[in-house]
């Protein structure tokens, strides 16, 4: 009986004390500073990358994959990365944990760009027509013809965005339901527009003006009404959306444009290496591709984080970039592979 008796008590004082520790804690000022973790290091703002035992950037150099020659666009598909392969006339479809390709699709001449709507990937081409590939097995479910020079593509929740470019003079967005494909409108934008991204309540069109300075429309998703036009950099390119700001890459001046999404008002602009090329948001900080490096900017200045070179290929030009929740990757142009860092 005794025992049980000290039992109890030795148990009661482990609770007490336990409780005392949570409570010290609630209590603590909302102000105070975050502790640091067991290694020293700040709390993670990304959750997935804890999962993945991922708290710092790993892979400065990137882990290459091969896929078909060329690739330019890529996109997630919320397992997979798929390429858009220029010189091959088809689109891989590489899982994201471990880099295996699943498949190679034929889709259509001289694919350019690549985007996902929740179900189906869509691939744009320079031969004037968009493709929709089932995300599961690859099928073609259709092709719809849209105008010369399709580039970079963006999903607005309903509808897929096209731009297309013809030889001269302004080119214009196509808006295409996503579920069947019927054209809802065509809608003109700038010279050469080649890529499009969207904020959930507009689309923005980067309208690379040939070698000139190039500007961005923005256009309301629900009509096309025109809403304004923006002056970049020279000859514009990759475009992202990190809800608040839109980015724009210059490949022409070797720079980065920060607009703020509700008025379009240039909030910066940031060097980068050499023909910037494709944008991506991972959550926290931007990426940029270019003609040199992948480069890392911290969204909230512009500042520089890190730059990453692919060693082992033939040529760093990357072009495409996605994020797959934990991990970047980028498509080198030149090496026919694409890198996860």
């Amino acid at each position: 009986m005794r025992t049980r008796v000290a039992v109890g008590l030795s148990l009661l004082v482990l609770i007490l004390a336990m409780a005392n520790v949570f409570v010290s804690h609630a209590q603590q000022p909302a102000g105070t500073a975050a502790q640091l973790t067991g290694n020293g290091t700040p709390p993670l703002s990304n959750p997935l990358k804890v999962a993945l035992l991922k708290w710092y950037n790993a892979n400065t150099v990137p882990t290459t994959f091969p896929v078909g020659s060329q690739p330019y666009g890529m996109a997630f598909d919320g397992q997979n990365i798929w390429t858009a392969n220029f010189g091959a006339g088809t689109v891989s479809k590489v899982r994201a944990n471990d880099g295996m390709l699943l498949g190679t699709f034929t889709a259509i001449n001289a694919p350019y760009g690549v985007t996902f709507d929740g179900a189906d990937i869509w691939v744009s081409g320079y031969g004037g027509a968009d493709t929709k590939l089932r995300a599961m097995d690859g099928k073609n479910l259709g092709t719809f013809g849209i105008g010369p020079n399709a580039g970079w593509m963006a999903f607005d929740g309903e509808a897929i965005w096209i731009p297309t470019a013809p030889s001269q003079g302004n080119g214009s967005v196509v808006k295409l339901r996503a579920s069947d494909g019927q054209n809802l409108g065509s809608f003109t934008v700038g010279i050469a527009p080649i890529a499009v991204a969207c904020d959930g309540v507009n689309v923005w069109v980067v309208n690379g003006g040939g070698n000139a300075g190039g500007n961005v429309t923005k256009l309301r998703a629900t009509d096309g009404k025109l809403l304004g036009t923006f002056n970049v950099g020279v000859s514009p390119l990759g475009i992202a959306f990190d809800g608040a700001h839109i980015w724009v890459a210059n490949r022409g001046d070797g720079t980065v444009t920060k607009l703020r999404a509700s008025d379009g008002v240039v909030l910066g602009t940031f060097t980068v290496p050499v023909e910037p090329y494709g944008v991506a948001f991972d959550g926290e900080n931007i990426w940029v591709t270019g003609a040199l490096a992948v480069t890392e900017l911290k969204a909230s200045n512009g500042n520089v984080l890190g730059q990453f070179y692919c060693v082992q290929c033939v040529s760093n030009a990357s072009t495409g970039v996605a994020f797959d929740g934990a991990n970047i990757w980028v498509s080198w142009l030149n090496a026919n592979m694409i890198g996860k860092l």
